[in-house]
């Protein structure tokens, strides 16, 4: 997931550590200890790679390119843009509170379903479903067909 052993060598020393440090988190009636490190891993090799896409977003707009060039991009990101935004606003409101807390405010599935009160399934089901109508929705006419 990481792509780079010493990133996920770093990743499971960190979640140790954590986890060592926090030893009352582990409850034993919501699993397996092996199923509680595997998550934990997981979840902030997630964090890492999101923070890792931020921090490279952010060089890349640092950087400097020729204005005539910039000015393109951000037309065509604006359109990009409006065009996703009105897909996603023509999801069900409970799709929609799925999509923005997960792809909107960077959160886990199973935090989703937590703040929502729902089942971590109903998220899943929401999440690809929600999918698919986007990707009907944002396919180019020749892809629909």
């Amino acid at each position: 997931m990481l792509a780079n052993a010493d990133d996920a060598r770093d990743c499971v020393h960190d979640v140790l550590l954590r986890v060592w440090q926090t030893a009352g988190s582990y409850r034993a009636e919501r699993g397996t200890l092996r199923a509680f490190l595997v998550v934990a891993v997981r979840n902030d090799a997630i964090s890492r790679c999101r923070s890792a896409a931020r921090h490279l977003a952010i060089e890349r707009r640092a950087q400097p390119s020729d204005v005539a060039d910039d000015v393109a991009v951000d037309v065509v990101r604006r359109l990009e843009s409006a065009r996703v935004r009105r897909a996603l606003e023509s999801l069900p409101p409970e799709q929609r509170a799925v999509f923005e807390g997960i792809y909107l405010h960077y959160k886990t599935q199973a935090q989703v379903a937590s703040e929502l009160n729902i089942p971590l399934g109903t998220v899943k089901s929401r999440v690809s479903s929600g999918l698919h109508k986007l990707h009907a929705r944002l396919a180019p006419e020749a892809q629909r067909v």
